[in-house]
Protein backbone atom coordinates (compact mmCIF):
# COMPACT_ATOMS: atom_id res chain seq x y z
CA UNK A 1 0.00 0.00 0.00
CA UNK A 2 1.31 3.45 -0.91
CA UNK A 3 0.05 6.96 -0.69
CA UNK A 4 -1.20 8.90 2.30
CA UNK A 5 -3.29 6.06 3.69
CA UNK A 6 -0.36 3.68 3.45
CA UNK A 7 1.95 6.12 5.23
CA UNK A 8 -0.72 6.68 7.88
CA UNK A 9 -0.81 2.95 8.55
CA UNK A 10 3.01 2.77 8.69
CA UNK A 11 3.14 5.67 11.13
CA UNK A 12 0.57 3.99 13.40
CA UNK A 13 2.70 0.84 13.46
CA UNK A 14 5.81 2.90 14.26
CA UNK A 15 3.89 4.73 17.00
CA UNK A 16 2.84 1.39 18.50
CA UNK A 17 6.41 0.04 18.35
CA UNK A 18 7.80 3.11 20.11
CA UNK A 19 5.05 2.83 22.71
CA UNK A 20 6.00 -0.79 23.41
CA UNK A 21 9.64 0.24 23.85
CA UNK A 22 8.75 2.99 26.33
CA UNK A 23 6.63 0.52 28.29
CA UNK A 24 9.50 -1.98 28.39
CA UNK A 25 11.97 0.68 29.56
CA UNK A 26 9.60 1.41 32.43
CA UNK A 27 9.51 -2.30 33.24
CA UNK A 28 13.31 -2.48 33.24
CA UNK A 29 13.55 0.52 35.56
CA UNK A 30 10.99 -1.01 37.92
CA UNK A 31 13.23 -4.10 38.23
CA UNK A 32 16.54 -2.27 38.65
CA UNK A 33 16.95 -3.76 42.15
CA UNK A 34 15.69 -7.23 41.22
CA UNK A 35 18.78 -9.47 41.17
CA UNK A 36 16.89 -12.21 39.30
CA UNK A 37 15.76 -9.96 36.46
CA UNK A 38 17.47 -9.79 33.08
CA UNK A 39 16.86 -6.60 31.13
CA UNK A 40 14.66 -6.81 28.04
CA UNK A 41 14.47 -5.12 24.68
CA UNK A 42 11.74 -4.87 22.03
CA UNK A 43 12.66 -6.66 18.82
CA UNK A 44 11.70 -4.70 15.73
CA UNK A 45 10.88 -6.27 12.37
CA UNK A 46 9.91 -5.15 8.90
CA UNK A 47 6.31 -5.86 7.93
CA UNK A 48 7.37 -6.61 4.40
CA UNK A 49 7.45 -4.66 1.17
CA UNK A 50 5.16 -3.82 -1.70
CA UNK A 51 5.73 -2.94 -5.35
CA UNK A 52 4.65 0.62 -6.22
CA UNK A 53 4.90 2.80 -9.29
CA UNK A 54 8.11 4.31 -7.92
CA UNK A 55 9.67 1.01 -6.86
CA UNK A 56 9.60 -1.40 -3.93
CA UNK A 57 8.52 0.27 -0.68
CA UNK A 58 8.50 -1.00 2.92
CA UNK A 59 5.25 -1.63 4.75
CA UNK A 60 6.81 -0.17 7.87
CA UNK A 61 8.22 -1.40 11.16
CA UNK A 62 6.48 -3.24 13.96
CA UNK A 63 7.30 -4.79 17.34
CA UNK A 64 7.61 -8.52 16.71
CA UNK A 65 8.71 -9.69 20.16
CA UNK A 66 10.69 -9.18 23.36
CA UNK A 67 14.33 -10.18 23.69
CA UNK A 68 15.89 -11.09 27.02
CA UNK A 69 19.52 -10.00 27.28
CA UNK A 70 21.25 -13.06 28.73
CA UNK A 71 24.60 -14.71 28.09
CA UNK A 72 24.19 -18.46 28.60
CA UNK A 73 27.94 -18.90 29.13
CA UNK A 74 28.03 -16.30 31.92
CA UNK A 75 24.88 -17.80 33.48
CA UNK A 76 26.57 -21.21 33.56
CA UNK A 77 29.70 -19.69 35.09
CA UNK A 78 27.64 -17.95 37.80
CA UNK A 79 25.95 -21.25 38.66
CA UNK A 80 29.28 -23.08 38.82
CA UNK A 81 31.14 -20.46 40.87
CA UNK A 82 28.19 -19.91 43.23
CA UNK A 83 28.10 -23.64 43.89
CA UNK A 84 31.80 -23.71 44.76
CA UNK A 85 31.46 -20.64 46.97
CA UNK A 86 28.57 -22.15 48.93
CA UNK A 87 30.47 -25.43 49.32
CA UNK A 88 33.54 -23.67 50.73
CA UNK A 89 31.40 -21.50 53.02
CA UNK A 90 29.61 -24.58 54.41
CA UNK A 91 32.97 -26.24 55.02
CA UNK A 92 34.31 -23.09 56.69
CA UNK A 93 31.27 -22.82 58.94
CA UNK A 94 31.55 -26.47 60.02
CA UNK A 95 35.26 -26.09 60.88
CA UNK A 96 34.61 -22.88 62.81
CA UNK A 97 31.87 -24.52 64.85
CA UNK A 98 34.00 -27.62 65.46
CA UNK A 99 36.91 -25.52 66.68
CA UNK A 100 34.65 -23.48 68.95
CA UNK A 101 32.95 -26.58 70.37
CA UNK A 102 36.28 -28.34 70.89
CA UNK A 103 37.37 -25.40 73.00
CA UNK A 104 40.92 -25.31 71.58
CA UNK A 105 42.59 -23.22 68.92
CA UNK A 106 45.97 -22.86 67.21
CA UNK A 107 47.92 -19.62 67.45
CA UNK A 108 50.06 -18.16 64.65
CA UNK A 109 53.18 -19.96 65.83
CA UNK A 110 51.40 -23.29 65.39
CA UNK A 111 51.28 -24.08 69.11
CA UNK A 112 48.06 -25.48 70.56
CA UNK A 113 46.30 -22.99 72.80
CA UNK A 114 45.01 -24.37 76.08
CA UNK A 115 42.32 -21.74 76.37
CA UNK A 116 38.91 -23.26 76.85
CA UNK A 117 35.77 -22.15 75.05
CA UNK A 118 34.76 -20.12 78.10
CA UNK A 119 38.04 -18.14 78.10
CA UNK A 120 39.52 -20.14 81.00
CA UNK A 121 42.65 -22.30 80.94
CA UNK A 122 40.75 -25.53 81.41
CA UNK A 123 41.06 -26.94 77.91
CA UNK A 124 41.66 -30.62 77.24
CA UNK A 125 45.36 -30.02 76.45
CA UNK A 126 45.90 -28.36 79.84
CA UNK A 127 43.77 -31.03 81.49
CA UNK A 128 45.94 -33.81 80.04
CA UNK A 129 49.10 -32.11 81.25
CA UNK A 130 47.72 -31.57 84.76
CA UNK A 131 46.36 -35.12 84.87
CA UNK A 132 49.69 -36.80 84.11
CA UNK A 133 51.59 -34.39 86.34
CA UNK A 134 49.23 -35.28 89.18
CA UNK A 135 49.87 -38.99 88.65
CA UNK A 136 53.60 -38.36 88.54
CA UNK A 137 53.41 -36.57 91.90
CA UNK A 138 51.13 -39.22 93.36
CA UNK A 139 53.45 -42.05 92.27
CA UNK A 140 56.23 -40.37 94.26
CA UNK A 141 54.04 -40.16 97.41
CA UNK A 142 51.32 -42.81 97.07
CA UNK A 143 50.22 -42.50 100.71
CA UNK A 144 49.95 -38.71 100.73
CA UNK A 145 46.28 -37.75 101.15
CA UNK A 146 46.84 -34.30 99.62
CA UNK A 147 48.40 -35.76 96.48
CA UNK A 148 45.53 -38.22 96.23
CA UNK A 149 42.91 -35.48 96.49
CA UNK A 150 44.79 -33.38 93.94
CA UNK A 151 44.87 -36.38 91.60
CA UNK A 152 41.13 -36.95 91.94
CA UNK A 153 40.49 -33.27 91.26
CA UNK A 154 42.70 -33.20 88.15
CA UNK A 155 41.14 -36.41 86.86
CA UNK A 156 37.68 -34.92 87.38
CA UNK A 157 38.63 -31.73 85.53
CA UNK A 158 39.98 -33.71 82.56
CA UNK A 159 36.91 -35.96 82.53
CA UNK A 160 34.56 -32.98 82.58
CA UNK A 161 36.49 -31.27 79.78
CA UNK A 162 36.41 -34.38 77.59
CA UNK A 163 32.72 -35.01 78.27
CA UNK A 164 31.79 -31.39 77.57
CA UNK A 165 33.72 -31.40 74.30
CA UNK A 166 32.12 -34.71 73.36
CA UNK A 167 28.63 -33.40 74.08
CA UNK A 168 29.21 -30.20 72.10
CA UNK A 169 30.69 -32.03 69.12
CA UNK A 170 27.87 -34.58 69.20
CA UNK A 171 25.34 -31.75 69.18
CA UNK A 172 27.22 -30.09 66.32
CA UNK A 173 27.08 -33.34 64.35
CA UNK A 174 23.34 -33.54 65.00
CA UNK A 175 22.88 -29.91 63.93
CA UNK A 176 24.83 -30.47 60.72
CA UNK A 177 22.78 -33.58 59.95
CA UNK A 178 19.57 -31.64 60.55
CA UNK A 179 20.79 -28.85 58.28
CA UNK A 180 21.75 -31.38 55.60
CA UNK A 181 18.31 -33.01 55.76
CA UNK A 182 16.69 -29.58 55.54
CA UNK A 183 18.83 -28.78 52.49
CA UNK A 184 17.79 -32.08 50.87
CA UNK A 185 14.13 -31.13 51.32
CA UNK A 186 14.85 -27.71 49.83
CA UNK A 187 16.70 -29.32 46.90
CA UNK A 188 13.79 -31.63 46.06
CA UNK A 189 11.32 -28.74 46.27
CA UNK A 190 13.53 -26.60 44.02
CA UNK A 191 13.94 -29.43 41.49
CA UNK A 192 10.17 -29.81 41.33
CA UNK A 193 9.70 -26.08 40.75
CA UNK A 194 12.34 -26.03 37.99
CA UNK A 195 10.66 -28.98 36.26
CA UNK A 196 7.28 -27.22 36.42
CA UNK A 197 8.76 -24.04 34.94
CA UNK A 198 10.39 -26.16 32.24
CA UNK A 199 6.97 -27.40 31.20
CA UNK A 200 5.44 -23.91 31.26
CA UNK A 201 8.31 -22.48 29.19
CA UNK A 202 8.06 -25.31 26.69
CA UNK A 203 4.34 -24.72 26.18
CA UNK A 204 4.72 -20.93 25.95
CA UNK A 205 7.54 -21.08 23.40
CA UNK A 206 6.19 -23.66 20.97
CA UNK A 207 5.57 -21.04 18.29
CA UNK A 208 7.83 -18.26 19.58
CA UNK A 209 11.16 -19.42 21.09
CA UNK A 210 12.54 -17.15 23.80
CA UNK A 211 9.21 -15.41 24.44
CA UNK A 212 8.67 -16.64 28.02
CA UNK A 213 11.16 -14.15 29.46
CA UNK A 214 9.63 -13.88 32.94
CA UNK A 215 9.44 -17.66 33.33
CA UNK A 216 13.08 -17.91 32.23
CA UNK A 217 14.06 -15.37 34.92
CA UNK A 218 12.26 -17.42 37.56
CA UNK A 219 13.89 -20.65 36.40
CA UNK A 220 17.38 -19.14 36.34
CA UNK A 221 16.89 -17.84 39.88
CA UNK A 222 15.90 -21.34 41.03
CA UNK A 223 18.85 -22.92 39.23
CA UNK A 224 21.24 -20.53 40.97
CA UNK A 225 19.56 -21.24 44.31
CA UNK A 226 19.90 -24.99 43.68
CA UNK A 227 23.60 -24.49 42.93
CA UNK A 228 24.11 -23.12 46.46
CA UNK A 229 22.89 -26.47 47.84
CA UNK A 230 24.68 -28.91 45.54
CA UNK A 231 26.95 -28.98 42.52
CA UNK A 232 24.88 -29.15 39.32
CA UNK A 233 25.18 -28.78 35.56
CA UNK A 234 22.53 -27.63 33.10
CA UNK A 235 22.12 -28.37 29.42
CA UNK A 236 19.57 -27.05 26.95
CA UNK A 237 17.56 -29.68 25.12
CA UNK A 238 17.72 -28.94 21.36
CA UNK A 239 14.50 -30.86 20.69
CA UNK A 240 12.31 -28.94 23.14
CA UNK A 241 12.12 -25.14 22.96
CA UNK A 242 13.40 -23.40 26.06
CA UNK A 243 13.60 -26.50 28.29
CA UNK A 244 16.74 -27.59 30.12
CA UNK A 245 18.09 -30.75 31.72
CA UNK A 246 19.79 -30.69 35.13
CA UNK A 247 22.59 -33.05 36.13
CA UNK A 248 24.75 -33.76 39.16
CA UNK A 249 27.91 -35.88 39.48
CA UNK A 250 28.25 -39.04 41.56
CA UNK A 251 31.36 -40.15 43.47
CA UNK A 252 32.82 -41.58 40.24
CA UNK A 253 32.18 -38.29 38.40
CA UNK A 254 29.45 -39.87 36.30
CA UNK A 255 26.51 -37.63 35.38
CA UNK A 256 23.26 -38.25 37.26
CA UNK A 257 20.18 -36.70 35.70
CA UNK A 258 17.98 -34.80 38.15
CA UNK A 259 15.54 -33.11 35.76
CA UNK A 260 14.44 -34.35 32.37
CA UNK A 261 12.41 -31.62 30.69
CA UNK A 262 9.19 -31.14 32.70
CA UNK A 263 9.74 -33.92 35.24
CA UNK A 264 12.21 -34.90 37.95
CA UNK A 265 13.91 -38.27 37.69
CA UNK A 266 13.54 -39.00 41.42
CA UNK A 267 14.07 -37.40 44.81
CA UNK A 268 17.54 -36.64 46.15
CA UNK A 269 18.26 -38.64 49.33
CA UNK A 270 20.89 -38.48 52.05
CA UNK A 271 22.38 -41.56 53.79
CA UNK A 272 23.89 -40.59 57.12
CA UNK A 273 26.93 -42.24 58.77
CA UNK A 274 26.66 -44.11 62.07
CA UNK A 275 29.59 -43.76 64.48
CA UNK A 276 30.25 -46.30 67.27
CA UNK A 277 32.69 -46.37 70.21
CA UNK A 278 34.33 -49.20 72.19
CA UNK A 279 33.57 -50.26 75.77
CA UNK A 280 35.53 -48.51 78.58
CA UNK A 281 38.42 -50.48 80.09
CA UNK A 282 38.74 -51.28 83.88
CA UNK A 283 41.68 -52.08 86.22
CA UNK A 284 42.08 -53.56 89.71
CA UNK A 285 43.66 -51.45 92.47
CA UNK A 286 46.90 -52.46 94.22
CA UNK A 287 47.80 -52.61 97.89
CA UNK A 288 48.19 -49.49 100.09
CA UNK A 289 51.43 -47.70 99.30
CA UNK A 290 51.85 -49.57 96.00
CA UNK A 291 52.63 -47.02 93.29
CA UNK A 292 52.78 -49.49 90.41
CA UNK A 293 49.51 -48.42 88.77
CA UNK A 294 50.11 -44.71 89.45
CA UNK A 295 53.57 -44.92 87.91
CA UNK A 296 52.22 -46.85 84.93
CA UNK A 297 49.59 -44.17 84.30
CA UNK A 298 52.18 -41.42 84.72
CA UNK A 299 54.42 -43.17 82.20
CA UNK A 300 51.60 -43.03 79.63
CA UNK A 301 52.28 -39.30 79.31
CA UNK A 302 55.54 -40.04 77.47
CA UNK A 303 54.60 -43.33 75.83
CA UNK A 304 54.44 -43.16 72.04
CA UNK A 305 51.83 -45.28 70.28
CA UNK A 306 52.55 -46.18 66.67
CA UNK A 307 51.23 -49.67 65.97
CA UNK A 308 48.35 -50.03 63.47
CA UNK A 309 46.10 -51.41 66.23
CA UNK A 310 46.47 -48.24 68.32
CA UNK A 311 43.78 -45.57 68.10
CA UNK A 312 46.34 -42.78 68.39
CA UNK A 313 49.69 -41.96 66.82
CA UNK A 314 52.38 -40.60 69.16
CA UNK A 315 51.78 -39.64 72.79
CA UNK A 316 48.38 -38.60 74.10
CA UNK A 317 49.39 -34.94 74.15
CA UNK A 318 51.01 -35.12 70.70
CA UNK A 319 47.98 -36.83 69.20
CA UNK A 320 45.57 -34.32 70.69
CA UNK A 321 47.80 -31.42 69.68
CA UNK A 322 47.96 -32.80 66.13
CA UNK A 323 44.18 -33.16 66.06
CA UNK A 324 43.69 -29.53 67.08
CA UNK A 325 46.44 -28.38 64.70
CA UNK A 326 44.91 -30.30 61.78
CA UNK A 327 41.54 -28.74 62.55
CA UNK A 328 43.11 -25.28 62.67
CA UNK A 329 44.95 -25.87 59.39
CA UNK A 330 41.76 -27.13 57.75
CA UNK A 331 39.97 -23.98 58.91
CA UNK A 332 42.80 -21.80 57.57
CA UNK A 333 42.60 -23.59 54.21
CA UNK A 334 38.81 -23.20 54.17
CA UNK A 335 39.15 -19.48 54.93
CA UNK A 336 41.57 -19.08 52.02
CA UNK A 337 39.22 -20.98 49.69
CA UNK A 338 36.26 -18.82 50.72
CA UNK A 339 38.20 -15.58 50.21
CA UNK A 340 39.47 -16.64 46.79
CA UNK A 341 36.17 -18.12 45.60
CA UNK A 342 34.18 -15.11 46.80
CA UNK A 343 36.36 -12.86 44.65
CA UNK A 344 35.90 -15.12 41.63
CA UNK A 345 32.13 -15.38 42.11
CA UNK A 346 31.85 -11.61 42.53
CA UNK A 347 33.83 -11.03 39.33
CA UNK A 348 31.70 -13.47 37.31
CA UNK A 349 28.47 -11.95 38.63
CA UNK A 350 29.77 -8.49 37.77
CA UNK A 351 30.46 -9.65 34.20
CA UNK A 352 26.98 -11.15 33.98
CA UNK A 353 25.42 -7.97 35.35
CA UNK A 354 27.18 -5.93 32.66
CA UNK A 355 25.18 -7.93 30.12
CA UNK A 356 21.92 -8.72 31.90
CA UNK A 357 21.72 -6.10 34.62
CA UNK A 358 19.62 -2.95 34.34
CA UNK A 359 21.63 0.26 33.94
CA UNK A 360 19.79 3.40 35.01
CA UNK A 361 21.85 5.61 32.68
CA UNK A 362 21.30 3.34 29.69
CA UNK A 363 17.58 2.98 30.32
CA UNK A 364 17.11 6.76 30.71
CA UNK A 365 18.96 7.32 27.43
CA UNK A 366 16.76 4.72 25.72
CA UNK A 367 13.66 6.30 27.19
CA UNK A 368 14.53 9.65 25.62
CA UNK A 369 15.26 7.93 22.30
CA UNK A 370 11.94 6.08 22.25
CA UNK A 371 10.12 9.19 23.43
CA UNK A 372 11.50 11.15 20.49
CA UNK A 373 10.55 8.32 18.14
CA UNK A 374 7.02 8.32 19.53
CA UNK A 375 6.78 12.09 19.16
CA UNK A 376 8.10 11.94 15.59
CA UNK A 377 5.56 9.25 14.61
CA UNK A 378 2.80 11.30 16.24
CA UNK A 379 3.90 14.36 14.29
CA UNK A 380 3.83 12.43 11.01
CA UNK A 381 0.31 11.18 11.77
CA UNK A 382 -0.77 14.74 12.51
CA UNK A 383 0.69 15.99 9.22
CA UNK A 384 -0.92 13.17 7.22
CA UNK A 385 -4.23 13.97 8.92
CA UNK A 386 -3.91 17.59 7.80
CA UNK A 387 -3.08 16.48 4.25
CA UNK A 388 -6.04 14.11 4.14
CA UNK A 389 -8.27 16.88 5.48
CA UNK A 390 -7.09 19.09 2.66
CA UNK A 391 -7.71 16.37 0.08
CA UNK A 392 -11.17 15.46 1.35
CA UNK A 393 -12.57 18.82 2.40
CA UNK A 394 -10.75 21.54 0.53
CA UNK A 395 -9.89 20.30 -2.93
CA UNK A 396 -12.47 21.52 -5.36
CA UNK A 397 -13.98 23.87 -2.82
Amino acid sequence: MSGLFGELNNSVKALTAASRSVELVGRNLANVNNANYARQRVVYGDRGSVQTDIGVQSLGVEAVGIQQLRDTLLDAQVVRESSLQSSFEAEQSAYKNAQANLGQSVDRSGATSTTGSDGSTNGIAQGLSDFFNAFQSFSASPTDVGERQSLVQKAGILTDAVNEADQRLTQLQSDLTTQANSDVTDVNSTLKSIAELNGQIGRAEINQPGAAVDLRDQRQALVEHLATKMSIETKADPNFAGEIQVYARDASNNPVQLINLASTTGPVTLSGSVLSAGSPATADGGAAGDNTIAQAVANLASKSFSTPADSIDGTFSQYYSKTVTDLGQSLTTANAHVTSQTSIATLVKSQRDSVSGVSLDEEMADMIKYQRSFQASSRIISIIDDLLNTVVNKLGA
